[in-house]
């Protein structure tokens, strides 16, 4: 699938990406876990420039001061929610913003792409962080996600194990923690059931077993 296809789906998805992808039990399962890790990350420190990288409609959007995405119709969205944030659009791979950030975070962005795609947004991001800034970012761990998309070259069946992140990250970044998403096989726990599962699913993801969650979090510091 092309870049301009890639474009043409999530413009034609905007209206109802909020309600499809998190207004239903699962969605609110990954955005609870998403919101906690960002919550607990963020919490006492003093970061003054921080980019949402492909924030999409905005839904993480209270976490940042600047948001990025490449489809028109979603930054519609987000900047009806949040008029305040400094929204531009343009590829992960080339962000557009002159000024430099303390914090960019990216989620459920790298896992649409291919491993030269992930090592361009890398760098670049490493261009626009401040000396020592951080990056965050979520990838779908290959030894758990088995089942291929619809859209199968470019949505969400790219998957890495934590040697492929390592290899990319080396010489340029320090791992400063990791952290895991959806231990649980959330699609096959009763709809009734999740909420049940939830606090449990996000302790264990801040243990040792958090390696064979289905995405993992990274936050890596700028040498």
């Amino acid at each position: 699938m092309t870049n301009k296809s890639v474009h043409t789906y999530y413009n034609d998805l905007a209206k109802t990406y909020d309600e499809c992808r998190f207004d239903n039990t699962y969605g609110k399962y990954i955005d609870e876990q998403e919101r906690y890790f960002l919550n607990s990350f963020f919490k006492g420190k003093k970061y003054t420039a921080i980019l949402d990288l492909g924030c999409g409609t905005g839904r993480l959007l209270n976490f940042s001061t600047h948001g990025l995405d490449f489809s028109q119709e979603m930054l519609n969205i987000a900047h009806e929610k949040s008029p305040q944030k400094r929204l531009m659009i343009g590829e992960i791979s080339n962000i557009p913003f002159e000024n430099k950030f303390d914090c960019i975070f990216s989620f459920h962005v790298i896992m649409h792409q291919t491993k030269e795609e992930t090592k361009k947004c890398l760098k670049e991001c490493h261009e626009k962080l401040h000396q020592n800034g951080t990056l965050i970012f979520d990838y779908p761990i290959k030894s758990r996600k088995k089942s291929v998309s619809p859209q199968a070259e470019w949505h969400a069946n790219n998957t890495f194990s934590n040697g492929d992140i390592l290899n990319m990250i080396k010489n340029d970044w320090i791992v400063v923690q990791t952290n895991g998403t959806l231990f649980f096989p959330v699609h096959r726990i009763p709809k009734r059931l999740r909420k049940i599962f939830l606090p449990l699913d996000i302790m264990i993801c801040r243990t040792f077993l958090k390696k064979w969650a289905s995405y993992q979090i990274i936050v890596l510091k700028k040498q």
